[in-house]
Parts: structure tokens; C-alpha cells; sequence
């Protein structure tokens, strides 16, 4: 009953709500949560003026500033940055490409680009909301926030609701819901893995991840302090062996790129459908992986000491540019590999043969440990995540924090010794509640971070006639 109820669910939010037919007798489609995420990420893309294009300078002029921001008390910009990324960048920066690229072809990899750029806007505007609407956390110290707490705020203010709203805290509970499931799949990823690569039995493997993950997150402060090294050291090593391999096959990167763009609009592909299937995988995967526009990142956001929200929300785009960076360096890695070695392969298998290529039996050893390093930031981040949601539910105390993070090292144990696909389903319904319920209240709030952009707009302007 259960399965066939929340398999309804998830069918409404991800199944092709919208399909067409090919000239070659296949389908393509789009699912309706796909379609909005599309369209309100086009929305704010246009109405922040192209912001992530605008107002590049001055995005890495925020990160560049924000270097020199140390908070001993609070969360800085910069680590909301990058626990967001390590939440980001994970599974669907090797696996989801990997995806995009086995159904889409190299096309995929240009509407990944494309989904990308629009969606940051939608980061942006999440990300000021949050800022705006934080609280004071007197559990952790410093600040909490996000949808939950923005959504609260519209109703107590625009409704005159006293109490708790059943939006807030379905968002909440969805929230929840999911990071326990991504809690399973991150189980199961590296267990997997390290089978392959190692074979160690999943038993072992999901021990050490749950003894390993429970000295971290069971411990007040020492989340934030892990990922502050964690995240830096995994993104530097994976972009250096990509950098590595592109200098070797230097000479095929014209061919690559060509691939990209010509498999993306080319003749051939409109006629037979191709570019339907890439803009479909692409926006897709590119949807799944940046999280822009699902709620979770402002979690994050909220949590930052800053005297002005767009600073934060400059650094979330940055976020999404750092997490569209490791998809093309996947995608990189992928397409340098000659076509006859990884036709028909899906997945890890897909992933497996392209580095066992470029590097041989050690690309097989670097991909387990780099999905472990991707795979078990993405587990702490979900956390750090759940602490803002967790106290909205319950009230600011440790026994409810402390009783959320069991249950999600329990899932993390079971992901590495069995896959449940009811629990898989579960996170599918739980995003995609968290999505949709995001979307329509950040269209409702839009003002308040339409204002944040216009003031800072006005503030440059009237500073360069001075």
C-alpha cells in the first residue's frame, strides 16, 4: 500500500508529463517538475537582467573578499559555499554525467552548461531569502534558516498565521525524508565501489562508513571543520588528474568541444531527434546535480554572518559554477575515451572504463575514492542541512538533533549492505515535494530579493558618480 502510494507520488512529480514523438519512432519527454524548475529558473534569469553574466565581476569579487572572512563564533560566507558543494558535488557530478551522456550523447553536455546558468538565478534568489529571513540559533551558535523559515515568515506576515503553517512543515518533513534516503544511496554508492575496486564485502563497508560517520557528526562542531578540508582536497585532486589527462590528449580537446556543440544543434541530430534526447538528459541531469531552485542550499545560506544577503547570494552562484565545473571535468574524462571502448556502458561501468583507459588499473582505485570522498561529503553536508529543518519541527534541543543523525547513520549502514527501493523512492518524492513547494513560495517572496539586487544596483551606480 505504502509502495504503491508514494510510487503515484513520484510518478506525478518525475514521469513525462509532456512527450513528443521523433521522426525516428521514439519519444522524448519532460516531467512536470523539470518544466518548472525550467521555467522559474527562466523567470529570474531574465528578471535579475542575466544575473550569473552581469554580475560575474562581481561574484568573484565577493569570493575573493570572502577569503579574508574568519568567523570564530558563526559560519562564514565561504563555508556556507562549501558545505553547499559538498552537497553538490557529489554522486551526480560522476554518475548523473555519466547518465547525461550515455542518453543524450555529447549534446547532453551543453544543455547541462545551459541549465546551469539559468538555474543560478534561482540559487541566487533562495539563497537571499534565506539570508533575510535567518534566525538566531542558540543550539549551534551563530544563525539557522531556510525555506521552512522563509515560508513561515510569509505566512505570519502576509496571512497573519500565529503558528505553525502545514507548508513549513511539510517542506521540513520532505526534507528529512529525503536526506535520510540520500543517507541509503550514498551507503550503497560506496559499498559498491569499493567491491569493485577493492572487494571488500558492503558489510565492512558500511561498518567503517557508519563508525567514520559517527565521530563526525555526532560531535557539535566538527561537520563544518571536516568539510572545510574535505571539500577543497577532493575538488583540487579530481581537477588536477582531469587537468593531467587533458594536457595528454591535448591534441583531441578541439574534437571534444566540437562534439559538445555540434551534437547539441546539429542536422543530423534535429532530424533523428538527437537534440530532443540531449536537452533532455542534460537539463535533466544538470537540474539534479546543481540542487538550484530544491531548497537545500539555503539551509546553508541562512546560517552565514553577513551584514548584506546578496553577498551570500553571489557565493551560492559561485556554488553552482564550482558544481557545473566537476560535471565537465567528468564529462571531459568521458568523451576523450574512444567511443568503441565505452559504447553502450551506463553508470559506474561507464565511468570505470574511461578512467581504466587514461590511467589504467589506478583509474579504477582513483574513482572508488573519489566517489567515497563525493559521495560521503554529500552525507555531511545532507546533515549540516537537516539542523535548521530538525529545530523548526522541534524546537531547539539535542535530543531531537541527535535522533536525526542516528537515524541517518542507520541508513547509511543499511544503503551498504542492501538497496531498498522504496527507500530510494522516498528521497525521489522528498526533493521533489521540497522542490515544488521552494519554487511557488520563492515566486510569492520574489519581491524581497528583487529589492536586495535593485539597492545594490542603486548603491554601485551612485558610487561611480562620486
Amino acid at each position: 500500500m505504502l509502495s504503491k502510494l508514494v510510487s503515484k507520488i513520484n510518478d506525478f512529480f518525475w514521469a513525462d508529463c509532456i512527450k513528443f514523438n521523433l521522426s525516428n519512432g521514439n519519444q522524448i519527454g519532460f516531467s512536470f517538475l523539470c518544466i518548472l524548475l525550467i521555467s522559474v529558473g527562466l523567470y529570474f534569469f531574465v528578471r535579475t537582467k542575466f544575473l550569473p553574466i552581469k554580475f560575474l565581476p562581481d561574484i568573484f569579487r565577493q569570493v575573493k573578499s570572502s577569503l579574508k572572512v574568519k568567523n570564530k563564533n558563526s559560519v562564514s560566507g565561504l563555508q556556507t559555499v562549501i558545505i553547499s558543494t559538498a552537497s553538490r558535488v557529489g554522486m551526480g557530478n560522476l554518475l548523473g554525467v555519466a547518465a547525461a551522456i550515455s542518453g543524450g550523447g555529447a549534446g547532453a553536455v551543453f544543455w547541462m552548461w545551459l541549465s546551469a546558468l539559468i538555474n543560478s538565478s534561482t540559487a541566487f534568489i533562495e539563497s537571499v531569502l534565506a539570508q533575510l529571513h535567518k534566525k538566531e540559533d542558540k543550539l549551534y551558535g551563530g544563525y539557522k534558516g531556510g525555506p521552512a523559515y522563509y515560508i513561515h515568515d510569509f505566512f505570519v506576515d502576509k496571512l497573519k498565521f500565529k503558528r505553525k503553517n502545514l507548508i513549513s512543515v511539510l517542506f521540513a518533513l520532505s526534507g528529512l525524508i529525503c536526506w535520510c534516503g540520500i543517507s541509503q544511496v550514498v551507503g550503497n554508492s560506496v559499498a559498491s565501489a569499493f567491491h569493485d575496486a577493492f572487494n571488500i564485502p558492503g558489510i565492512i563497508s558500511a561498518s567503517l562508513l557508519f563508525i567514520f560517520g559517527a565521530v563526525i557528526v555526532l560531535r557539535r562542531d566538527t561537520t563544518v571543520r571536516v568539510l572545510n578540508l574535505m571539500v577543497p582536497f577532493m575538488a583540487f585532486i579530481y581537477l588536477l588528474i582531469t587537468f593531467l589527462i587533458m594536457i595528454i590528449n591535448l591534441n583531441k580537446i578541439p574534437m571534444v568541444i566540437s562534439n559538445i556543440f555540434s551534437r547539441a544543434f546539429g542536422f543530423k541530430q534535429i532530424i533523428f531527434g538527437g537534440v530532443g534526447i540531449a536537452i533532455t538528459e542534460g537539463v535533466k541531469r544538470g537540474i539534479f546535480s546543481n540542487e538550484a531552485g530544491s531548497g537545500s542550499a539555503p539551509c546553508a545560506a541562512a546560517t552565514a554572518e553577513s551584514k548584506k544577503p546578496i553577498e551570500i547570494g553571489f557565493l551560492q552562484v559561485f556554488g553552482v559554477l564550482v558544481d557545473t565545473i566537476v560535471c565537465t571535468c567528468t564529462a571531459t574524462l568521458i568523451l576523450l575515451t574512444p567511443e568503441k571502448i565505452i559504447n553502450k556502458l551506463n553508470g559506474m561501468e561507464l565511468l570505470q572504463k574511461a578512467l581504466r583507459y587514461h590511467l589504467g588499473y589506478f583509474g579504477i582505485i582513483f574513482i572508488a575514492v573519489i566517489l567515497f570522498l563525493f559521495s560521503f561529503s554529500t552525507f555531511l553536508g545532507i546533515l549540516f542541512y537537516a539542523r535548521s529543518n530538525v529545530s523548526y519541527l522541534a524546537g531547539e534541543n539535542w535530543w531531537s538533533q541527535n535522533i536525526f543523525k542516528i537515524i541517518a547513520l542507520i541508513m547509511l549502514f543499511c544503503g551498504g549492505i542492501y538497496s531498498y527501493n522504496i527507500v530510494w523512492m522516498l528521497a525521489d518524492v522528498g526533493i521533489a515535494l521540497m522542490t515544488f513547494l521552494n519554487l511557488i513560495m520563492i515566486i510569492f517572496l520574489r519581491k524581497e530579493a528583487f529589492d536586495v539586487l535593485k539597492n545594490y544596483c542603486d548603491e554601485k551606480t551612485n558610487s561611480g558618480k562620486k
